[in-house]
């Protein structure tokens, strides 16, 4: 089993750090970096990318927010300001992905660039990004999950329990070390965008199971699934059509 540890905040002089916002940075920055060489690397402007990427980012995070709103919904109709209230937490990152989406082909689309090209290069970066910001989520503990006996398990007070965040910072890892593993097979364009859909919507699937349903952070459920378990079906079947697409072109 894990000990349980949280670490929220590193002190800084005067001001305290947020240590999810900190590893959240991290990992947007490291998942850019390795795109963009990816972005080079099959002739891709790099300039564009992270002009890009500026843009993706604010998509994210405005998409992460709004569909958050799905999970706590009382919280925003009781207090609907409680919505620019972002240093109180509160993003979805499969909301994140779509507020991304949205935002990314509609700039690919506005410059007249290679949507497929561009996006396949960034979904290259993504899965380290998660890998890296996910362990903010660990480290401030704030996705426990069911009770259970399994030695990665984290000893919470009143008994072990899945923790959510690291299972999804090691699902980060596994699937950048197989976009690596699938790099050097020289792999064709669009490869990565549909790994990532079904591998990902799979495993966040599956994972979102062993959410909590008890104490103090649960999160609602419709027809006894979570939002993000109908976003990750929507996924995976978008990867599916993708690859079908591919395949009988």
């Amino acid at each position: 089993m894990i000990p349980y540890f949280q670490l929220t905040t590193i002190p800084f002089g005067p001001v305290q750090i947020q240590v999810w916002g900190l590893m959240v940075a991290i990992g947007i920055l490291v998942g850019g970096w390795v795109a963009a060489g990816m972005a080079e690397k099959r002739g891709l402007s790099k300039k564009t990318f992270w002009d890009l990427a500026t843009w993706v980012i604010v998509g994210a995070f405005v998409g992460a927010r709004l569909v958050h709103m799905i999970y706590e919904p009382g919280l925003y109709i009781n207090d609907p300001i409680e919505f620019v209230r972002i240093w109180h937490g509160g993003f979805s990152v499969m909301g994140g992905f779509l507020g991304a989406v949205i935002v990314g082909v509609g700039y690919l689309r506005k410059k007249k660039l290679d949507v497929h090209a561009y996006a396949d290069v960034a979904v290259f970066g993504l899965p380290l990004g998660l890998f890296i910001g996910r362990i903010g989520c660990f480290l401030i503990h704030d996705h426990p999950g069911t009770l259970t006996d399994f030695v990665g398990g984290v000893q919470y007070q009143g008994g072990a329990r899945h923790d959510h965040g690291l299972y999804l910072s090691i699902n980060g890892l596994i699937l950048f070390l197989i976009f690596l593993a699938l790099t050097r097979r020289g792999v064709k364009q669009g490869t990565y965008i549909i790994v990532f859909l079904v591998w990902y919507g799979a495993m966040r699937f599956f994972l979102d199971f062993l959410r909590a349903t008890d104490g103090a952070i649960v999160d609602s459920r419709y027809l006894n699934l979570t939002p993000a378990q109908y976003f990750s079906i929507v996924m995976v079947l978008s990867g599916g059509y993708l690859w079908w697409r591919r395949k009988n072109a």
